[in-house]
């Protein structure tokens, strides 16, 4: 017979934060079974918390030499043992959820008022591990029913509702809604048992800090066997009994030692009550000391002051290994982070991040990849960010209605799309992708209609079996109604189908290599368990369907094998206690992140938690505060967080703000330590905002300006490269942004046409011209028989049928044109009894021998005056001010320079003069403005524009001149099409223009 240990029990052991448990834990067994035989270990249990608990002490087994092994089991295995095999099952997690979600549908199918439907799935999730922390932690389900809610009567009215509606489904006697509340029935039956009848061999329970319910019952049963013990990670030797007592009270939860007190005092222990497991001590007592200081309970953190005092000496070892890294934003971290992991490692250190946020971790991988490092991630990623994934939900969200234009084109360009195809390769699929997205964007129809699809195809062979397969697999509808609620299987099957047939290409019948790899093998496992419950879920439509999809997908974890560095790695916190490392970086230490703040609870509040003993929200607060604990003991540590995230200054995590507040309390020793830290994190946050730079030294000059902050640009080209043709409306964003024209004409780049035809001002003022030009025409003024609003109503709708316009922003737009109509028509009324239209939207060129450059309009209306003269009209929704014209909006008068030049012949036989020209409102003010060629100052404005133009056209015929970017806005609101290549925010409209010569 095995045996462990000579004294009665209960057994509690300890080793403090800093030392590695999984080696210390062996070591301890070790030492304790030198004199026993060698097959005397195998007869000991041990169960661990965590798989990576195990996982490590099988490593360290391995690396043990050939010996006799103990047996390694975790605590979720307690429900296998032979002694809970009478109990009922727990019912299986998916199936437990639709059945949930079919019982939550009914209520709010009669009670829409109680939830919305969108949150079925989360409410159903919610519930079952209400249900089953209820059962975990021992509390009589009927408890929640009877509790006194006072001011809350209202909202629990609507709780109480669910509630009670769910409790006879989770209080079924032939199944446990949960692995929790089995868990909890067999630590009872094992506690029971082994009171009379101990296990044969010794059972220890290792790195458990008893947070929850049937972990405490089963480690209370293990330290009151014969041959039984606790071995607690992370245990505090510095804390004073007092506050050990303090730890037990609920207001106290949030400390990182709470949970053992609660532990230590349901077996009549007290902290004087631990021994040490072995004689392993951490790599830094005095930083132990140090931070279980900083961390005490905050009623009685005023013994900073008294207990601080013996700290003296010891603060310059306590923080020799410690730095603090404060970068300006989380990109910065990222970066520095990724410095510090790859010198570290390139100086022979096994290094380590820890942090609970995974955008951190996810930008540090993408910043080491600059070295073509990736880190071993223990978390994996998302099943939901992985390729199956993504694909799956983007199916998903075509089966509630057809994909509009983006979308089609974000499936097409999925990389598992048309991987299968005997037809088309992947490449010519890419090709054909993007030069039909180019088609389609120029066509502007929010969905591409099958003719249009078809007139691009053409004759081509391939390209007429690729767009027959797009325009049934990847641009079709829905295969069911959305809204009709159907049996969740049929959504299924038909999602599946469809995302095969995607996969699989034009020509293709099987699923391309959707189902392959890691990520495919866990979506096809997850889509076929889900397949296979089905029909517990009942009808839903298409909306559900898709939220529940979501919602599985993204509970999903993929842990891929990707070539990972050997000596850098990215842990989670709980890592923190199984793990060692030379260097440990927490990263994230600002509040909300670690610690997570508490989420909403949508059943329970606090006092009500309290009412019926359950966990409280500060007992995960406590948990990460214990994982702080664990993980700053370290030997070496980098305590690193942003200063700032995109939306405004960050907190600092409150571990790390008492850790600062203590250092600067305790003298100029602490405020030296302190500086210290501080200096030694500025060292990589220095590096990395360096690096870029570093390199930039190293590339050729146009990749370095690629690299390095950009100044405010104003490019001189050649002057026989500079625009020899311009629109009026061009030379007025000559004068307004210059960088614009040389993007256009020099650069020749052009705007792409968007994806989602857009319903902006543009496209308004395209529509009004329409209407307008359809009544209003060349030898036609506009008829004053009263017929005149229904013509103008039906050319509207004759533009609207036209345009690419959502019907809801058309509809908009029509209540706003019948609106304005009336008074339109008022104001047109004695233009037409004055005049007669003679140009309408006719483009004309005028050529500037003397300066070889052509002027380009194309008025919107130009007038034959009775008088014999001429007016000018320009439709605008906002009306230009006189001094707007005299300043920057020069279209008016050179149309009218043009006139009287004869770039608009021909023209009815008389002079060229232009009398009047201006403004005519078509916006909800309904103004027009006339503008006065004749200026304060005795001048004329069309002569002084025409002047103007010719003075401008040989500014730019200069080389010195640029083209300056923003040079003369109206407002610093206004965005440019080309202000990302100018890399404007990178530098203000306040910055010097840098001018240099190109080409």
């Amino acid at each position: 017979m095995t045996l462990l240990f000579h004294s009665p029990g209960p057994r509690v052991f300890a080793l403090p934060p800093g030392v590695t448990f999984a080696r210390a834990l062996l070591d301890g067994l070790y030492d304790r079974l030198k004199d026993q035989p060698p097959e005397a270990i195998a007869r000991v249990t041990i169960y661990v918390n965590t798989q990576a608990m195990q996982t490590a002490l099988r490593r360290l087994l391995d690396d043990g030499g050939a010996r006799f092994w103990p047996r390694l089991r975790t605590l979720s295995e307690i429900a296998d043992l032979p002694e809970a095999a009478h109990l009922p099952p727990a019912r299986d997690g998916l199936a437990a959820r639709l059945e949930m979600i079919e019982a939550l549908g009914q209520i709010l199918t009669a009670q829409p008022d109680v939830a919305p439907r969108a949150a079925l799935p989360d409410l159903a999730e919610s519930l079952i591990t209400l249900f089953d922390e209820i059962a975990g932690e021992g509390v009589d389900p009927d408890g929640i029913l009877s509790l006194d809610m006072g001011p809350h009567a209202a909202h629990w009215d609507r709780a109480r509702l669910l509630l009670s509606a769910i409790a006879d489904y989770a209080g079924q006697p032939d199944t446990f809604i949960g692995a929790e509340a089995r868990l909890r029935a067999t630590a009872d039956v094992l506690a029971t048992r082994w009171a009379t009848h101990p296990p044969a061999g010794p059972v220890l329970v290792a790195g458990s800090t008893a947070s929850r319910g049937p972990a405490r019952v089963f480690m209370e049963a293990v330290a009151r066997l014969p041959q039984g013990a606790v071995i607690l990670p992370g245990v505090d030797e510095c804390l004073p009994g007092a506050i050990w007592h303090s730890l037990s009270k609920p207001m106290a939860q949030d400390h990182p030692q709470a949970r053992f007190a609660r532990f230590l005092a349901g077996l009549g222990l007290t902290a004087e009550d631990l021994v040490p497991w072995t004689d392993a001590r951490p790599p830094v007592p005095e930083r132990n000391r140090l931070v279980s200081l900083a961390l005490r309970p905050a009623p009685v953190t005023d013994q900073w002051r008294a207990d601080g005092a013996a700290l003296a000496g010891q603060i310059a070892t306590a923080t020799a290994g410690l730095s603090l890294l404060e970068a300006r934003k989380p990109l910065a971290e990222a970066q520095a982070i990724a410095m510090a992991l790859r010198s570290a490692a390139q100086a022979g250190k096994r290094v380590a991040l820890i942090s609970p946020d995974r955008d951190l971790t996810r930008q540090v991988t993408a910043a080491l990849d600059r070295w073509r490092i990736t880190p071993d991630d223990s978390a994996g990623r998302p099943l939901a960010q992985s390729p199956p994934g993504r694909l799956l939900r983007q199916v998903s969200m075509a089966e509630e209605r057809a994909p509009l234009l983006p979308e089609i084109i974000a499936l097409l360009k999925h990389p598992l799309v048309c991987t299968g195809s005997p037809l088309v390769e992947r490449g010519a699929h890419l090709l054909m992708a993007r030069e039909l997205e180019r088609y389609l964007r120029r066509a502007g129809q929010r969905r591409p209609q099958a003719s249009l699809i078809r007139t691009w195809a053409g004759e081509d062979a391939t390209r007429i079996a690729w767009g027959e397969w797009l325009l049934a697999h990847v641009a079709a509808g829905p295969a069911f109604d959305p809204g009709a609620t159907l049996p969740l299987g049929e959504r299924l099957d038909a999602l599946r189908t469809r995302a095969e047939a995607l996969c699989a290409g034009p020509g293709g019948d099987g699923s391309g290599i959707l189902w392959e790899k890691k990520a495919g093998e866990k979506a096809l496992s997850v889509l076929q368990r889900l397949r296979a419950a089905a029909d517990l879920a009942g009808p839903l439509s298409a909306f559900d369907t898709d939220r529940l999809l979501v919602s599985v997908i993204s509970g999903e974890e993929v842990r891929e094998s990707t070539g990972s560095h050997l000596d850098i790695a990215i842990w989670g916190t709980l890592e923190a206690r199984v793990r060692g490392a030379d260097l440990v970086i927490l990263g994230g230490l600002n509040e909300g992140i670690w610690p997570e703040s508490p989420g909403p609870d949508p059943w329970l509040n606090r006092a009500m938690r309290a009412q019926l003993g359950l966990l409280s929200p500060e007992r995960k607060i406590g948990l990460s505060a214990h994982d702080f604990q664990q993980a700053i003991a370290g030997p070496e540590v980098i305590l690193s967080r942003a200063t700032r995230d995109d939306e405004a200054e960050t907190v600092p995590s409150r571990w790390l703000n008492r850790l600062q507040n203590l250092l600067g309390g305790l003298g100029e020793d602490g405020k030296q330590a302190l500086a210290d830290m501080r200096a030694r994190g500025a060292h990589w946050v220095e590096l990395a905002a360096g690096l870029d730079g570093e390199v930039a030294a190293r590339l050729p000059a146009p990749a370095r300006a690629g690299l390095l902050r950009a100044t405010r640009p104003a490019p001189r080209p050649p002057v026989d490269q500079r625009p020899r043709r311009l629109s009026v409306t061009e030379v007025t964003t000559l004068i307004r942004d210059p960088y614009a024209i040389y993007a256009r004409h020099v650069l020749r780049l052009n705007p792409v046409d968007p994806l989602l035809p857009q319903a902006d001002a543009r496209v308004r003022g395209n529509l009004l011209h329409a209407a307008f030009s359809a009544v209003i025409a060349t030898g036609q003024p506009m008829p004053l028989d009263g017929s005149a609003p229904e013509r103008l109503r039906a050319a509207m709708e004759d533009a609207l049928r036209t345009h690419p316009v959502d019907p809801a922003m058309a509809g908009l737009w029509r209540a706003r044109f019948d609106a304005m109509l009336d008074g339109f028509i008022a104001r047109e009324t004695p233009r037409a009894q004055a005049g007669t239209p003679v140009v309408i939207e006719d483009k004309r060129t005028l050529s500037l021998p003397d300066h070889d450059f052509e002027l380009v309009a194309k008025p919107d209306r130009i007038d034959r005056l009775a008088d014999g003269g001429f007016a000018i009209f320009d439709y605008k929704t906002t009306v230009k001010t006189i001094k707007q014209v005299a300043t920057l909006e020069k279209q008016l008068p050179l149309q009218a320079a043009m006139l009287e030049q004869h770039a608009f012949d021909p023209l009815p036989e008389g002079g060229r003069d232009v009398a009047e020209m201006g403004y005519i409102g078509v916006g909800s003010q309904g103004k027009d403005q006339m503008i006065d060629r004749t200026l304060k100052d005795g001048g004329d404005l069309v002569a002084d524009t025409w002047d103007g133009l010719l003075q401008l056209i040989e500014t730019y015929d200069r080389r010195a001149t640029g083209y300056r970017a923003r040079n003369a806005l109206q407002r610093t609101t206004f965005s440019g099409d080309y202000d990302h290549l100018a890399r404007h925010g990178e530098w203000s409209d306040a910055d010097p223009f840098d001018p240099k010569d190109v080409g």
